[in-house]
């Protein structure tokens, strides 16, 4: 049973635990119809089993999905449970952006792990082999468990009636029929130091990286002084984990629930500075050299076919998942003469907020800035991400306007079908164009998700410096300050030049303006984090922790052609009205069958 059960991928392990039967005598009545946990000590692929289930319920998205929920987007599914969030149905028992069921079941599950990962026999006859595994396994669980309290505090942390900041119960033991289940929520600070304690613990017993080495005298000396060869300590901690947590992946964790406590919305009672938050995410910074690692391509990583479909690292990723062949995100949100569905509709409200060329706002008297020519000298991120009217893409053009293309193709026209475009965009960023999702003719290509993005922490340390010592501060010694990284950020998108993309002479004239305004630099600092993360899941809990309005109208544009001058005219109109009450919807409710079970656990106020 054993050689059969080694054929069986990881990740089935603990339902296996849970339904076979005994393998003992298949011809005598077991003594108990399941798998005892005796086996897990024994075999240890039952055992790993556990901690791949906490992978699986990992909370990452691997598609673009909140955005729709924001002012960065709509979608044409009627259906969907984020559009009727936005538009007035978000309530306790009707969440979508709940993570309570899943990072709870992932604790539990690591929680367990933890119990016995220093009794099972992963490597019996060889005592460095054995302790390698104990220790990575462990540090694992330990970054795991950390980034399910980071996620649970970021959708349901927040203030009860009584103005106590909570978080979620914490929970570092597993349960059982013996326990306790009526517990009460710990305040938001002491959720925040058992995310640290975890990521400490992880970053303890993790490489930096899982890398390979080629020397016995590259094994750290407590291996070493065990008998343990690079071989062994390449088999454990070498390359063959890539994509596993890793030491870095857990310090970037601790940075991004350092910024998330530092917020405004959570400040006040979180225990945690804005120069604790950047501090922290300086740490993962150094260690690619600062702005010597940004990467110059990095805004556009998901277009670098050749990596992606290859095996080379990505300098901007800082941990993704494995990578996948799919069509899904294209036929999601394809045009639909490409035979998509138009799902995800970028936002007037996101176009206007993409700069000139020159790098001044569209407001800006000086931007240059036409009505009747508005994607004209733009901001190149924005021809990288959105499809606009126009937009030659897959060697189509496609025209959103109510008007037909050469072609007389109108499908992709403003309302025109069920899956055309309501806002007069479509999506391009995350997008493949080389995959056809039609099922005659289906084509599909390599994908990954990124998990953590190094663009991601150099914004989160740009917006806690700024805030702690302004545009141009370093007190910690950083090597680089919250302007030094929007400028790289915003010359690796090209901006600061002219229409025919020469340097300007005055260079990116409002970056500069910025940089002796904390408040002005506030502001680039969230703009540039809202174009550079845009539909990877990011606005919907940055508008809350910024404690900004959730419900900004969500505007679009009708574009019309006088058929004799062929002149068009962009008149700009209201899509969707959000209904969202920014009185206490900044903070996420706890699900409101929890608090009808357990009479301990404190409701956010408002819910």
């Amino acid at each position: 049973m054993k050689k059969i059960f080694s054929t069986i991928p990881v990740i089935g392990y603990c339902l296996l635990v849970i339904g076979l039967t005994s393998c003992g005598d298949m011809f005598e009545p077991a003594d108990e119809n399941t798998r005892q946990e005796d086996a897990f000590y024994e075999e240890s692929d039952y055992a790993h089993g556990l901690l791949i289930y906490g992978y699986d319920r990992l909370p990452y998205m691997t598609s673009s999905t909140t955005d729709i929920a924001t002012d960065d987007a709509v979608t044409n599914l009627t259906s969907s449970t984020y559009l009727a969030m936005a538009t007035g149905s978000w309530a306790s028992d009707n969440n979508p952006m709940s993570v309570w069921d899943n990072c709870k079941d992932g604790i539990q599950y690591v929680n367990k792990f933890l119990t016995m990962v220093e009794k099972v026999k992963w490597a019996p006859s060889a005592a460095s082999k054995q302790q390698m595994f104990i220790d990575r396994l462990r540090g694992e669980a330990f970054g795991l468990r950390a980034i399910f309290y980071y996620y649970l505090l970021q959708a349901h942390g927040g203030y009860a009636d009584d103005g106590v900041l909570y978080g979620v119960p914490l929970l570092t033991a597993p349960e059982d029929g013996s326990s306790n289940f009526n517990q009460p929520r710990a305040t938001f600070a002491d959720c925040v130091k058992q995310i640290y304690a975890d990521c400490d613990s992880a970053m303890a017993l993790l490489p930096v990286d899982y890398v390979d080495i080629s020397s016995n005298e590259d094994i750290p000396a407590k291996y070493r002084a065990l008998g343990a060869n690079y071989s062994n300590f390449n088999l454990v901690f070498g390359s063959k984990s890539r994509n596993r947590l890793s030491g870095k992946c857990a310090e970037a964790v601790k940075a991004q629930a350092a910024l998330l406590a530092a917020s405004p919305a959570f400040r006040e009672q979180s225990g945690v500075t804005s120069a604790e938050a950047a501090t922290l995410c300086a740490n993962v910074l150094k260690r690619i050299g600062g702005l010597e690692g940004f990467d110059p391509t990095g805004h556009t990583w998901y277009k670098n076919k050749t990596k992606i479909d290859g095996t080379s690292e990505m300098p901007e990723v800082l941990w993704r998942t494995d990578r996948a062949k799919s069509s899904a995100q294209e036929l999601d949100n394809f045009p639909p003469t490409l035979y998509g569905r138009g799902r995800v509709n970028p936002s007037q409200n996101l176009v206007d907020a993409f700069p000139m060329l020159n790098g001044l706002p569209i407001t800006d008297p000086n931007s240059g800035y036409d009505p009747a020519n508005p994607y004209a000298n733009r901001d190149p991120r924005l021809n990288d991400d959105v499809i606009y009217n126009g937009t030659t893409f897959r060697k189509a053009e496609i025209i959103t306007g109510n008007y037909p293309n050469e072609k007389s193709e109108t499908d992709d026209n403003l309302n025109s079908i069920a899956n055309s475009t309501r806002t007069g965009y479509y999506l391009k960023k995350l997008l493949r164009d080389d995959v056809s999702p039609l099922s005659s003719s289906l084509i599909e290509q390599y994908h990954i998700f990124p998990r953590i993005r190094y663009t991601e922490i150099f914004l989160a340390y740009a917006e806690a410096a700024n805030d702690a010592w302004g545009p141009k501060g370093d007190q910690i010694g950083a090597g680089f300050t919250a302007y030094d990284v929007i400028k790289a950020i915003r010359q690796r998108a090209g901006l600061g030049k002219d229409m025919f993309g020469a340097d300007l002479p005055q260079g990116d004239a409002y970056l500069e303006s910025c940089a002796a305004d904390q408040t002005k630099m506030t502001d680039l600092i969230r703009n540039e984090r809202r174009l550079e993360l845009c539909f990877e899941n990011k606005r919907f809990w940055d508008l809350r922790r910024w404690m900004l309005p959730l419900n900004e109208a969500v505007k679009g544009v009708k574009i019309v052609r006088d058929e004799a001058t062929k002149t068009l005219t962009y008149n700009i109109f209201e899509v969707e009205v959000r209904t969202y009450d920014s009185s206490y919807q900044c903070y996420g409710p706890i699900p409101k069958g929890e608090v009808l079970k357990w009479s301990n656990l404190k409701q956010n106020k408002g819910w």
